[in-house]
């Protein structure tokens, strides 16, 4: 049987980056372009862009070519207008990968030094967490697990970010955004998925969100990558309300694989308030578990 080379995740970003600009983003002349069937650019049209022939760039989006070199590429993310991570990306899958049995890769385990972390971000007041691979929630403080959903109370296989914003109807009614959290979501699984293409794991998971979210196939249909570092992000929490968080995103020394999570809030703003409320009633909450558990 023959290969069907279009269907390759390399094929499927290029697709999907070349139909989402616009000749306009392209600097591409409006009036001279003639009438046009789609909204996105054509493929010679990129191609110019790129400084490459119309034929290898088809051959290479179909998946007929792996002779692209790293100037190449550079040079279609540049005429893409593709930012680092969606880069990052391209390269990533354009890289041949070597053969090699499928196996499940060993469990992720969270250094000490940062179990400290966040502990000590716990007494500041500051809901952090880590994320794994497949967005495995890994670790959290209390306080975090107070503001989103605590993992630790959920089976091994349900701690995972993804299951939560899909699969979770709280979800939905905890995220200010959703819409924009779910497809940074899945973007952020899009992006795993072309580093680790071999996790069996990560392949189940898709297909699990797939059969049960019609929004994520949606999504993970859109064949977008996105990696956080900062940003911000709306909150309505049941018992605190509205409050808004800004959040770094960091990269444990020992694992490239995991990400940090540090949640803060505006210095004197509304959202700090709500924060505090939310601290204060996790302490009292914390405090009263412990003196039952030494009466029992």
């Amino acid at each position: 049987m023959e290969r069907d080379h279009t269907s390759t995740p390399l094929a499927g970003f290029l697709r999907s980056a070349r139909a989402r600009l616009s000749p306009h983003q392209a600097g591409i002349d409006e009036p001279a372009l003639g009438r046009r069937r789609v909204s996105g650019l054509r493929r010679e049209e990129l191609a110019r862009l790129a400084g490459v022939s119309a034929d290898y760039y088809t051959r290479l989006e179909q998946g007929r070519s792996r002779s692209a070199s790293p100037e190449v590429l550079d040079a279609l993310a540049t005429a893409l207008h593709l930012d680092d991570a969606e880069r990052e990306h391209l390269h990533t899958l354009a890289r041949p990968q070597p053969a090699r049995r499928r196996r499940r890769p060993r469990p992720q385990r969270v250094h000490p030094a940062t179990w400290r972390l966040l502990d000590t971000l716990e007494e500041a007041r500051r809901p952090a967490f880590v994320l794994g691979r497949r967005l495995d929630v890994l670790a959290h403080n209390r306080l975090a697990g107070r503001l989103i959903a605590d993992f630790r109370a959920l089976p091994a296989d349900e701690r995972n970010q993804a299951r939560f914003v899909f699969l979770d109807p709280h979800a939905r009614e905890l995220y200010g955004n959703w819409a924009a959290v779910a497809a940074d979501t899945a973007a952020m699984l899009r992006r795993d998925a072309g580093r680790h293409p071999d996790d069996p794991a990560l392949d189940a998971l898709v297909g699990n969100l797939s059969i049960h979210s019609a929004s994520f196939r949606r999504y993970w249909s859109d064949n977008k990558v996105h990696q956080r570092t900062t940003g911000s992000k709306d909150y309505h929490h049941p018992l605190v309300g509205d409050l808004t968080i800004t959040y770094q995103a960091l990269t444990p020394a020992d694992d490239p694989d995991q990400t940090l999570f540090i949640y803060d809030v505006e210095p004197g703003s509304s959202s700090e308030t709500s924060l505090h409320l939310l601290a204060q009633w996790n302490e009292q909450t914390t405090d009263n578990h412990l003196t039952t558990n030494r009466k029992g």
